[in-house]
């Protein structure tokens, strides 16, 4: 064996009793911790990720001021192309979570899908300067889904791969890898924030004639291309710091399995035939190593555990049947999933909230007064950057402050618990709405003072800076349930899922979008019959306030159900490992002693 072979070793001094009973001392060599993976892999992961939400961002905030301006579709016809393209990127990552959980590994896909995702970024900087006219709006559309495809490959890969760097059997990676989150959504508001504001600039400058428009265009989408290089290059820097995860198989072939042994043996009672229970875990971890954890059985969904029964036609065979009998550790893994269902579902809601800072918020700003000094009016638009001013300011404190007083209390590693933290987000939403409301009530009150109740686009004489606190909440709750969200769609996932289970995050925006299109259907569907449809042209008679009522009213009845299903939730078990509350008092005594 040559001496790169070898596994780096610490020595330490080992008292040892001989068989005559005497004591002496020898040397014990014990294998030194990789040095891969921890902090110093996950920043350059988080730089890939923070320059990918600058270019997405940076598109998409200005997307439909491209497509009527300058490649001069109607309003009606761009915001469908918009929805349309929205709605293919929120469901590739789906694909993109089989193919790095199944074929490729999370490192590999991302690798690839950023790589598709530049090539992207460079045909649609090509497509806005040098492509000619009549070729122009077809290469800048095929540009957009190569987007597409690299956006569903790299979201559900790239946290988790980021996660990954953090040994969960380490207490002091275990809960850095909670702190990791927190920074890793700062990391993405800081990449969508600083694309808000560049964008914003750029057309400023085009405002003031400083570029032509098609000049602006390809300086601003020559930024994000330039960015996403940079960062990517970055990425391969530290490939030698990373610890992979290799491919385990298609996650769905192992649920499917479990639900057709289980089914199989609808009738086979856990004793009569006396044969016992499967018990193997098999499967692998980082690196490809044989998974060392395996979970302890637990007694929710207890149909599932007729999977792993040994009958007299499994005692018979020489080999096991994967879909006739399931490990007890595959079976556990089902449940994982399960568990997080009505989780997911719960969570519906609060992306319905977050929508309206993107849509209803912006059109409450555009009636108010919006000047700052004598000659500058704020976009609507841009304030949306509160939202992330916001986060970026309570990120800090949550980790500095709120923590460690938290933990005081609690007694918990990480202050409070994963459901706990989305609770508190879930609860801040409803809050939300309701100063929402308030605030649209006192603005259509003074536009009534004033009789500008049927001239809509009349600026109303109150500042714009009363939306604030909505704009500030929205920051606060996303801190919460969103940072939630993902720590515990990765923490609570089975680890050959882990890439789903961000998919899953994922698409609860995606599918929160669409939850609030049916909600202002029926809303007008209803009120069409009485006074007038809800939500109508003009603003000041729209009754807003009232449609941000109902989205309170249903925000508190989610809460109740999100309680519900908290409250019987069962944390993942690991075989050999302390109760997750001993396990988290002792390294919380432990963190307080070192600070």
């Amino acid at each position: 064996m040559s001496k790169f072979s070898q596994p780096s070793v610490d020595s330490t001094v080992a008292l040892i009793m001989t068989q005559n009973g005497r004591a002496e001392t020898k040397v014990v060599s014990t294998p030194r911790k990789p040095s891969k993976g921890g902090w110093n892999a996950a920043i350059f992961i988080i730089f890939v990720e923070a320059a990918l939400r600058f270019a997405y961002y940076g598109l998409a905030g200005n997307l439909i001021t491209y497509l009527t301006n300058d490649l001069h579709q109607s309003t009606s016809t761009a915001i469908k192309n918009i929805n349309t393209w929205v709605g293919v990127s929120a469901i590739f990552p789906i694909f993109g979570a089989i193919v790095a959980d199944s074929l490729l590994g999370r490192f590999k896909t991302i690798l690839l899908s950023s790589t598709i995702y530049f090539i992207g970024m460079v045909l649609l900087t090509l497509s806005v300067s040098v492509i000619p006219t009549h070729y122009r709006e077809a290469v800048f559309f095929i540009a957009l889904y190569i987007l597409a495809v690299g956006e569903g490959g790299h979201k559900p890969s790239v946290q988790t791969f980021a996660a990954d760097q953090f040994d969960e059997g380490e207490p002091e990676e275990k809960a850095a890898k909670s702190s990791f989150f927190n920074w890793w959504y700062l990391g993405i508001v800081v990449g969508a924030s600083s694309a808000i504001l560049v964008v914003i600039y750029i057309q400023v400058t085009k405002f003031l004639n400083y570029f032509k428009d098609n000049i602006g265009w390809t300086a601003g989408i020559g930024i994000l291309t330039g960015a996403l290089g940079v960062a990517l290059f970055i990425f391969l820097i530290g490939i030698k710091r990373y610890r992979k995860q290799a491919p385990v198989g298609s996650p769905f072939t192992m649920v499917a399995q479990v639900f057709v042994a289980a089914t199989r043996k609808r009738r086979v009672g856990q004793t009569r035939q006396g044969w016992g229970i499967c018990c193997e875990a098999g499967g692998t971890d980082i690196e490809g190593q044989p998974r060392k954890r395996t979970l302890a059985a637990t007694n929710q969904f207890r149909f599932l555990d007729k999977a792993t029964i040994i009958d007299d036609l499994d005692a018979s065979s020489k080999t096991r049947n994967p879909w006739r009998l399931c490990s007890l550790n595959q079976v556990e893994e089902v449940k994982l999933v399960l568990r997080l269902l009505p989780i997911w579902l719960s969570c519906l809601m609060f992306t319905v909230v977050i929508v309206q800072t993107h849509t209803l918020f912006i059109k409450q700003g555009s009636t108010m007064t919006r000047s700052i000094g004598p000659n500058f009016q704020v976009p609507p638009a841009s304030f949306q950057s509160l939202v992330g001013l916001t986060i970026l300011f309570t990120v800090p404190f949550y980790e500095r402050v709120f923590i460690p007083a938290a933990r005081k209390i609690t007694g918990h590693s990480s202050g409070i618990t994963m459901l706990q933290r989305i609770g508190v987000g879930l609860f801040l939403s409803i809050v939300e709405m309701v100063v929402a409301a308030l605030v649209e009530a006192k603005r259509v009150s003074i536009a009534r003072e004033h009789g500008l109740m049927d001239i809509p686009k009349a600026t109303i004489p109150m500042s714009v800076w009363w939306i604030l606190p909505q704009y500030m909440i929205s920051g606060i709750s996303d801190v919460f349930t969103v940072v939630g969200l993902q720590e515990l769609f990765y923490d609570q996932m089975p680890e050959s899922m882990r890439s789903m289970g961000a998919a899953a995050y994922i698409s609860v925006t995606g599918l929160g979008s669409f939850f609030n299109t049916a909600i202002i259907t029926v809303v007008q569907a209803i009120t069409a019959r009485s006074s007038g449809i809800l939500l109508g042209n003009n603003l000041n008679r729209a009754h807003v306030d009232y449609f941000y009522w109902i989205l309170a009213a249903l925000s508190a009845l989610n809460f109740c159900v999100y309680l519900w299903v908290a409250h019987g939730f069962v944390y993942k078990k690991v075989e050999g490992e302390k109760p997750q509350e001993g396990r988290e008092l002792a390294f919380a005594e432990h963190l307080d002693a070192k600070t």
